[in-house]
């Protein structure tokens, strides 16, 4: 009997996603939405269609396996824009900008987890709550770039906190998840040491990284095959990852230290001879593997769960906590700071929300996944929402900012 080769059937697979996301993505660029929502969309869009391959598609282990690989690249990515020393010298502002912006979601969620899913156990609660905590920095960023705003104060003040949120709500999604691997009824002790656990992995991994990679990527510049730096920053990245699982942490907890540890001076001596910058090597791979992510999400969306009952009115009450607590971060800017800009800018969950929904699709409770189809429905609309109206939001308040 002979068997199928299975990289025939994902080269199918691929094939569809990569069509279908580039031209979401570049429907929803023309209609001045993010291109990450197009791709979210079609996913949708295809889970609706009644075709069985496609429920075939939706659970194919090797597309699977490259959506997680995009979550690495994604939040390397992330971390590539931003450096240790920048988030060191963010300022004040920011820090109790991204310090309110993360708590206040984190215990308006967990009340109305709480309230609407009231037979969940409370490690549901918490988690439903930590998807609502990180900022998607690529939405404000683009944002912020397309009006030329890039340079001003509240530019600064929503990156630097954006970035100090994505630290603190990795840290709460591995106390979260180290909480629901010690059975779900955690004692204080157990949440300390997890939380002590994940803020130590990163210190750690962070301080070592800044003092290391110099010296690495020194080294890594004698060798003179093509690709080098590239198979550096992946390797300092895949490696980190491993660690932060090791550690029991999420693995993209390690990629994103891996971006930040990584500053273009470190590989100077790459862009000195005529090669690219790592982040320019890495987006292609990204471009590549990061649309299955969020078009793979997308197809696991259960239209139908939306309907069930409770799911709407959860589904509203996620928005209004979302769009509320970030509003309200923004009164920790400095003076002479457009503070309902800030905040407006700290709304959208865009692909952050939705990778840690997708975490919690895969943890489970007694038997039970601590994100369902019916919960997922409802964090998804709030990943659209707020990722729908944070650039038409944004745009007005600083267009009204320049005309005053």
């Amino acid at each position: 009997m002979e068997t199928r080769d299975p990289v025939v059937l994902l080269s199918l697979y691929l094939t569809l996603v990569l069509v279908v996301a580039r031209l979401a993505g570049h429907l929803a660029i023309r209609l001045r939405q993010p291109s990450v929502l197009g791709e979210l969309l079609a996913g949708i869009l295809l889970s609706t269609l009644p075709l069985p391959f496609l429920a075939e598609m939706r659970a194919d282990p090797g597309l699977d396996l490259l959506a997680r690989l995009g979550v690495l690249l994604l939040l390397f990515q992330a971390g590539l824009e931003a450096t240790v020393r920048q988030m060191l010298a963010v300022g004040l502002a920011a820090t109790r900008v991204a310090l309110i912006g993360v708590f206040v979601p984190l215990f308006l969620g967990w009340l109305v987890a709480r309230a609407l899913l009231p037979h969940e156990p409370a490690v549901v609660h918490a988690f439903l709550g930590a998807t609502l905590t990180a900022t998607s920095v690529g939405i404000s960023a683009r944002v912020l770039r397309d009006l030329g705003q890039s340079q001003t104060d509240v530019a600064r003040t929503i990156l630097g906190a954006a970035v100090i949120d994505d630290v603190l709500g990795l840290v709460l999604l591995a106390v979260v998840t180290g909480a629901i691997a010690t059975g779900g009824a955690p004692a204080v002790s157990d949440v300390l040491w997890v939380c002590a656990k994940a803020i130590g992995f990163l210190a750690l991994s962070l301080t070592l990284g800044v003092w290391t990679a110099p010296h690495l990527m020194r080294l890594a510049s004698r060798l003179r095959a093509s690709g080098t730096l590239l198979a550096a920053g992946l390797s300092l990245c895949f490696g980190l990852a491993w660690l932060a699982s090791v550690a029991g942490l999420a693995p993209i907890v390690g990629a994103f230290a891996a971006g930040l540890v990584l500053e273009d001076a470190y590989y100077r001596d790459f862009t000195d001879r005529g090669e690219l910058a790592l982040d320019k090597l890495v987006a292609p791979i990204g471009e590549l593997l990061v649309p299955v992510f969020f078009v793979l999400m997308g197809m696991r969306t259960d239209l139908g769960s939306l309907l069930q009952p409770g799911v709407p009115l959860l589904a509203a009450a996620l928005v209004l906590v979302a769009v509320f607590g970030k509003i309200v971060a923004g009164v920790g800017a400095g003076r002479g700071v457009d503070k309902l800009a800030v905040g407006l800018g700290m709304i959208p969950r865009g692909e952050v929300g939705l990778i840690f929904a997708s975490i919690g699709q895969g943890l489970q409770v007694d038997g039970r996944p601590i994100i369902n189809a019916q919960t997922y429905g409802a964090v998804l609309v709030m990943v659209v929402v707020t990722t729908l109206v944070t650039p038409a939001a944004l745009r007005w308040r600083l267009a009204r900012g320049q005309s005053a």
